[in-house]
């Protein structure tokens, strides 16, 4: 299989890489990185991994945001990863809300598979670092690796987890990918 020879991660976006909102995330001003996230990305790609973003934004469908603005915020997040000597090779989202019944909002896996398939891959045991329940569980439907961070809404997602699920949790998106970096060692 093509690609097999790179290493694949996949993030969530609101409150992973940016800080998160109840209000939704509507436009390049209110997109603000969290500390660290964007130089664990530029880490992430030294290291050779393809990084890629899935990200729900029902904020599109509720009509708070259009897909211009979408494409405005993640061209500001790519200008700053330029910055700092990193990238993001795809960013999936889903335009749709909750009631809709597509495959593509998380916790259903379509936004993951999306990027299976672009980059023509498998994702068993491929790192998937979310902030909510929904981001690790979709990682769990496809048997992705999900890691649990502490910003956005990780916290209240770190109470609701069973000591059963063995998920990994950290402060931040830093620690994170610290910790994974040590692992291919």
């Amino acid at each position: 299989m093509p690609g097999n020879h790179s290493r694949y991660i996949i993030l969530d976006r609101d409150g992973v890489i940016n800080a998160d909102s109840d209000d939704f995330i509507k436009s390049p001003d209110e997109w603000q990185p969290l500390k660290g996230s964007l130089e664990a990305i530029a880490r992430l790609n030294q290291a050779g991994f393809i990084v890629g973003v899935a990200t729900n934004q029902s904020g599109i469908g509720r009509g708070l945001l259009d897909l211009p603005t979408l494409n405005a915020m993640h061209q500001k997040m790519h200008q700053m990863l330029t910055k700092l000597g990193g990238h993001v090779d795809m960013i999936a989202f889903c335009p749709h809300l909750p009631d809709d019944g597509c495959s593509c909002r998380k916790p259903r896996p379509g936004l993951y598979q999306a990027l299976a398939e672009r980059w023509n891959i498998r994702l068993e045991g491929i790192p998937v670092i979310g902030d909510s329940l929904r981001d690790l569980e979709a990682a769990r439907a496809v048997e992705a690796s999900p890691m649990l961070v502490r910003t956005g809404k990780g916290r209240r997602t770190e109470a609701q987890l069973e000591d059963s699920q063995d998920i990994p949790v950290f402060d931040d998106l830093a620690l994170a990918v610290d910790h994974l970096l040590r692992s291919i060692d």
